[in-house]
């Protein structure tokens, strides 16, 4: 039972606790920039969860093998695989939307969601939990773009899915610029501080030191020459 209960907690986290885009502050790039509309922003939010699944099992499975100094160039090459694959995929069945996501598919090989779970996750746990939680991430991604993207479109276009929804005299064109973005942003990112009273934000800390590849960046290095330097000047 408490094994069921831990792999739902697992499956749960990235929802609400972990969201990487609401309380981990990942992915900004691409959640600003692709929720334009709902079926940009789950569209966008699909094809990275689809990454995120198949690169996090990948990884958790070849975790004993990729050695260690390359291990990031090496999650690289996995994740751009599982990328070339969505990006055919979405250009052969919906090209419409590929034509919509446009550069931000290939970026999906950099984006710090996915990176940052291969190394904070998947290369550390099994093959099932790796899945799982590359599952609950990626809910969490797509329901995070799929809110904006429903907000946005409401209010700056005045449809959802392409169905008018408020007169087009009555909608606001700032919501379908990048500012309407940042905006809706810090909106659903305070909102889900209030529903939760706190606790999803709390302890929380946004510097570099949180980072799962911090100590493999070269920020690692440069913070400790600075602290020493500091510290013989002292």
């Amino acid at each position: 039972m408490e094994k069921k209960n831990n792999k739902l907690a697992i499956l749960l986290n990235g929802i609400i606790k972990e969201n990487p885009v609401l309380v981990l502050l990942l992915g900004t790039c691409p959640a600003l920039a692709t929720s334009s509309s709902v079926a940009n922003g789950v569209g966008m939010g699909l094809s990275a969860t689809a990454v995120l699944i198949c690169s996090n099992i990948v990884i958790s499975i070849l975790r004993n093998v990729i050695p260690d100094k390359v291990r990031i160039p090496c999650y690289i090459v996995i994740i751009a695989g599982f990328v070339t694959v969505v990006q055919f995929v979405l250009q052969a069945y919906v090209p419409s939307l590929y034509a919509s996501l446009g550069l931000f598919i290939p970026l999906i090989v950099v984006n710090c969601v996915i990176l940052g779970r291969a190394e904070a996750f998947a290369n550390k746990n099994n093959v099932i939990d790796s899945a799982l939680d590359g599952i609950g991430i990626g809910l969490g991604f797509t329901l995070a773009l799929g809110a904006m993207g429903a907000i946005r479109e409401l209010f700056g276009a005045g449809t959802l899915l392409g169905i008018t929804i408020i007169p087009e005299q009555f909608t606001i064109g700032f919501f379908g610029l990048a500012p309407g973005g940042f905006f809706v942003y810090g909106i659903l990112i305070a909102l889900l501080n209030a529903a939760t009273k706190g606790k999803a934000l709390k302890a929380k800390s946004f510097s570099c030191g949180v980072c799962p590849m911090y100590n493999s960046c070269n920020v690692a290095e440069a913070n400790e020459e600075y602290l020493e330097k500091k510290g013989a000047e002292a």
